[in-house]
């Protein structure tokens, strides 16, 4: 297949812990799983005509290997840093230099919860940023990724 046939592609991102998701204080983040985003996200993705990539890693540098191979890869990154938002520059780094449109995703609203947390190091290269919305945020930014690649099919 060649770069033109090849479907869009958007790469999903999931921080440190997240591999947690559905029982790591359900209060705060819910009791869907990682896995379940994902199948949902999946599920999108192949209505929509676009490929679907899945990584999760609790390494922050591991997480920015992924973004610099998502050059020529990847076509939209979805990304949830997890406490690496608030104290990443690499990783912040990463995705500027990628110049891959980037929306980032936090499943509580981080602006609501301890100080530190209202900071963000990906808000600044990200298109947007979704907040607050559980799992749902995911589909939510999803969606936007579709309408930024210009290939979202009416419903």
């Amino acid at each position: 297949m060649t770069a033109q046939e090849r479907k869009p592609t958007v790469l999903l991102i999931n921080g440190p812990n997240l591999n947690l998701l559905g029982r790591r204080e359900p209060d705060k983040y819910g009791t869907t799983t990682l896995a379940q985003i994902e199948e949902r996200l999946g599920a999108l993705a192949s209505r929509h005509g676009v490929a679907l990539e899945c990584f999760q890693s609790n390494h922050e540098g591991e997480l920015i290997d992924r973004i610099q191979q998502a050059q020529g890869q990847a076509d939209a990154i979805l990304i949830n840093p997890g406490a690496l938002t608030h104290t990443s520059v690499g990783l912040a780094d990463a995705l500027a230099a990628a110049g891959i449109p980037t929306i980032e995703v936090h499943l509580s609203n981080i602006y609501k919860r301890e100080e530190f947390r209202h900071h963000s190091y990906v808000a600044p290269v990200a298109q947007g940023q979704i907040s607050g919305l559980g799992a749902y945020g995911y589909t939510l930014a999803f969606l936007a990724a579709l309408d930024l690649l210009g290939v979202r099919k009416e419903d």
